[in-house]
């Protein structure tokens, strides 16, 4: 026989980041495997160096970073960690970001603006990457910027678990704070056993960021628990006058789930003075103590990253984890 038969082992590899390590680690125990020893810092310039401690040579390498602030340095350290695994022959490089970043700038509102979420693709792409897994982007179409397979999760079944053992759900209107969530919002009705939905219309000053103008609640929120409901919550300011608006039409209960907390600037001070009862995020994101209260729940997102990445590893089905949808 001519030739070199190789064993055919695949091996998995986990590799982390420094922007969130208590979830790489979480997700590293729940796939019992260890996070790949490394060597990551800073020169005196700001510029990141990378190395790995082992051999990578051959293995199926997934690569986890959330992109938390500061967003610009934990992208580009996760960058150059999948340059360095292309560098040492990985076999196949996944990109793991539970919190992808620039996702809101998915198209162009107005002229000479940039489409920065394709850019991210096209970076990671060109970095080495084969593969991206994601938690709830922003908007779904951004799995056609990157040219490769796609693991879009969603955490509406954590979510909704924990409202489900908590609300009476024949009382229960699931909200969606703007048009872009009203896809989501039919998802959350369904999978609650199909409650009534509200939509909230926001007008926003497309001069100003992080700013809306007017709210208007359609649908029916009087007497009603209120759920609102979204893929982020960034200052807060968008989430706290949705609830307000439900209260003004009479809503006597409001709550919120999302599942990336951004908590920018005065979100906490605004959530946590606000007439919403609870907030509901995963820990996609760092939520350091200093942005926890009282009003927060966080649930861990690392059992179901940790699935989807076996299911990866094992050439299994990610969308069977969340019933065929993608």
């Amino acid at each position: 026989m001519s030739g070199i038969k190789a064993s055919g082992q695949k091996k998995l590899m986990l590799f982390s980041g420094r922007a969130h390590p208590d979830l790489a680690k979480e997700v590293a125990d729940n796939l019992h495997v260890e996070l790949t020893p490394t060597s990551a810092y800073d020169f005196a310039n700001g510029e990141t160096f990378v190395r790995f401690l082992e051999s990578v040579r051959g293995s199926d390498a997934f690569v986890i970073q959330s992109h938390t602030a500061p967003i610009n340095q934990w992208i580009m350290e996760q960058l150059i960690m999948v340059d360095a695994l292309k560098r040492a022959s990985a076999k196949r490089i996944t990109v793991v970001a539970p919190f992808f970043g620039y996702a809101r700038q998915d198209k162009k509102h107005r002229g000479r603006e940039p489409i920065s979420a394709r850019l991210m693709a096209d970076l990671f792409k060109t970095a080495g990457a084969d593969r991206l897994i994601t938690v709830d982007l922003h908007t779904a179409q951004i799995q056609g910027f990157f040219d490769g397979p796609v693991d879009h999760l969603f955490a509406l079944d954590l979510l909704a678990d924990h409202f489900e053992s908590r609300l009476d759900l024949s009382q229960v209107t699931v909200v969606a704070p703007d048009a872009g969530r009203v896809r989501v919002t039919e998802r959350w009705s369904d999978r609650l056993g199909g409650v009534p939905m509200a939509i909230i219309h926001k007008k926003r000053d497309p001069d100003v960021a992080n700013e809306v103008k007017v709210f208007d609640v359609v649908g029916e929120v009087k007497g009603r628990t209120c759920v609102i409901v979204d893929d982020m919550i960034d200052t807060g300011g968008t989430i706290v006058k949705a609830a307000d608006a439900l209260f003004d039409n009479g809503a006597s209960k409001v709550v919120v789930a999302a599942t990336h907390g951004v908590l920018s600037g005065p979100a906490v001070d605004r959530l946590k003075n606000s007439r919403i009862s609870e907030v509901v995020l995963t820990n996609t994101l760092p939520i350091p103590e200093e942005k926890q209260f009282d009003k927060l729940s966080v649930l861990s997102i690392a059992p179901l990253v940790a699935r989807a990445i076996n299911e990866v590893f094992s050439d299994g089905s990610v969308t069977s984890l969340f019933g065929g949808h993608s």
